[in-house]
């Protein structure tokens, strides 16, 4: 979603600047375009070098050292035309007043007075002074001139206080800026998700699992969610989630997870089931840890199988649109194209888990998609978002 989108990062002057310097390494290898423009005050808290290094590109402090040849003549203008994005991380007081009073004294609040492309405003500064009347009566003058406001979390400031202030975590950072470039084709669609891998338990303290860390489901849910869909997101692990469109239900067993769905499915149109369901469960739980004895080096535990839940819920189908994961080390099409007949399913996203880059526990995945009558087509590596988008894509273009 944000390759080659212009992206301009205004850096103002605060102690969460270097929190900055995650955003562009997360948009560069997002394949976007990024600009750093920095106010005088925040080159004293990471140096331009920095920042330059991370963009690949010059970065602009001023106007007059920005006019570095002919077409350059007037930077601010030139910069905001060519901006998609424009971003302000971190936002002091200062700036926020300065643009939402019109005030152009340098480089970056001439820039942002010019530039007519979206904005997101990341304010980070003390409890107190978000709290000021001026700043939140500036805040909402932004609000009124469309930009879009993050507010700040709350947690452990720089000044050693506990309060409302600090940026939110990268990751949030990154789903609010994705959000600026998805559109709501989904509205009106209901969408139910599994995400991570089921714990089966052996005793109070030990499980069977797998190494599921659930990603790839709730970048699912989260990017149906900014598309628009009311997402109801089944899973065994919790995780940042980016819209209040998504309701997240939290299950730990194959049949907890069995009945949700089942109770959930009928109002839904399409199911993916992301979840790495366990095969099997012990047939007895103990009571009490298990304790290790000194004469015994064996030990037994029977297992039962857990119920299919993709090939049970299948037979439930009227006209929902139902998507199967595949998790392969071998033999990846046949298995994937094996399980699409079995589990009678519209489509199977497969996944050969023993390439470095795809599977558990990554931020990549590569994905061959398998449908009925249709050749299998494989997307390149890609982060679990961009999966996730292009999954939504593909599913908006050629299914609803």
């Amino acid at each position: 979603m944000l390759k080659d989108k212009h992206v301009t990062l205004y850096v103002s002057g605060g102690i969460a600047v270097y929190k900055a310097l995650g955003v562009v390494r997360e948009l560069v290898k997002a394949k976007a375009q990024v600009q750093v423009v920095m106010t005088e005050a925040a080159q004293r808290f990471v140096t331009p070098l920095t920042f330059a290094t991370l963009s690949q590109r010059p970065v602009l402090t001023d106007n007059f050292s920005a006019q570095s040849s002919s077409d350059d003549f007037i930077p601010h203008i030139k910069l905001a035309r060519w901006t998609d994005l424009a971003i302000i991380l971190p936002a002091t007081a200062n700036i926020i007043g300065k643009i939402a009073n019109g005030i152009a004294d340098d480089l970056a609040t001439t820039t942002l007075l010019a530039t007519a492309a979206p904005k997101i405003v990341f304010p980070a500064m003390n409890t107190t002074m978000w709290e000021n009347p001026a700043v939140q009566k500036n805040l909402r003058t932004l609000d009124l001139m469309d930009m879009t406001v993050i507010e700040p979390a709350s947690g452990f400031l720089a000044e050693g206080e506990i309060g409302k202030g600090r940026l939110p975590e990268l990751t949030n950072i990154m789903v609010e800026i994705y959000k600026t470039f998805t559109k709501p084709v989904l509205a009106g669609t209901n969408v139910v998700v599994t995400a991570g891998g089921t714990k089966e338990a052996i005793d109070p303290v030990r499980f069977i699992g797998n190494k599921s860390s659930g990603k790839m489901g709730i970048a699912l849910a989260n990017v149906a969610a900014d598309m628009g869909a009311h997402v109801t997101l089944i899973s065994t692990v919790h995780d940042p989630i980016s819209s209040p469109n998504i309701e997240e239900v939290h299950v730990s067993t194959a049949i907890e997870m069995q009945k949700k769905l089942e109770e959930v499915f009928p109002i839904n149109d399409v199911l993916v089931m992301a979840a790495a369901v366990s095969d099997f469960r012990p047939v007895h739980q103990a009571d009490q840890k298990i304790k290790k004895n000194n004469d015994q080096d064996i030990y037994t535990i029977n297992l039962q199988k857990n119920p299919d839940i993709l090939k049970e819920i299948s037979k439930k189908k009227t006209n929902q649109f139902i998507v199967g994961f595949a998790a392969e080390t071998e033999n990846l099409i046949p298995y994937a194209q094996k399980k699409l007949k079995e589990k009678n399913v519209d489509m199977i996203l497969a996944n050969d888990v023993s390439k470095t880059g795809s599977g558990f526990n990554v931020d990549t995945n590569e994905i061959t998609v398998i449908q009925p009558e249709k050749d299998p087509v494989t997307w390149p590596l890609m982060s679990k978002s961009d999966v996730a988008a292009k999954f939504w894509e593909y599913y908006q273009n050629n299914v609803k």
